[in-house]
């Protein structure tokens, strides 16, 4: 009997490590678990970051308290061109497009370059826009696609000079 109890007390040694092994491995994180837990401590710091610098900026106590460097634009200068009247194919009929526009200059040094050179930009307009269709310039999307061509069009007549933007003072279509 003796023997009996020694095994019986192996045995149970034996279910207890056992069980004590299967709680080990019911404990243990399996790969998955672990790249989502470092995925989201990521994330989290990732959003608390963009949330600091979009509340102050990136700039310290120090320069706020100062004021800071004030940002300060440049003084724009704008160009008004002469009013054109060009007519144009609206489908079949002969119409007229109406067109004011300013060009937005860097500074006032281009401006004298570009009273020289203004010829050379009219002509480039009418003949671009006496190409126009009535259905070309429909919309917000035909009215971008007409601003960013004439931007082109002058930016290429004037090539020193840089013309930050066309502006439309009026544009009428009859």
């Amino acid at each position: 009997m003796a023997v009996n109890k020694a095994e019986e007390i192996e045995g149970d040694e034996e279910s207890e490590e056992g069980d004590s092994t299967d709680g080990l491995k019911s404990k243990k994180f399996s790969g998955k678990k672990i790249i989502m837990i470092v995925a989201g401590g990521m994330f989290i710091s990732a959003i608390s970051l963009g949330g600091y610098f979009f509340l102050f900026g990136g700039e310290n106590e120090e320069n706020m308290a100062d004021g800071g460097d004030v940002f300060v634009p440049a003084p724009v200068v704008f160009f008004d061109l002469p009013e054109m009247l060009i007519s144009i194919n609206n489908n079949g009929r002969v119409g007229y497009l109406k067109v004011q526009v300013s060009l937005e200059l860097e500074d006032e040094s281009a401006l004298s370059r570009l009273q020289d050179l203004l010829p050379r930009v009219v002509d480039n307009f009418q003949v671009y826009l006496r190409e126009l269709r009535t259905e070309d310039i429909e919309g917000s999307a035909g009215m971008f696609r007409l601003k960013e061509e004439l931007l082109r069009r002058v930016n290429i007549a004037v090539a020193p000079i840089l013309i930050n933007d066309v502006l439309f003072r009026e544009l009428l279509i009859q």
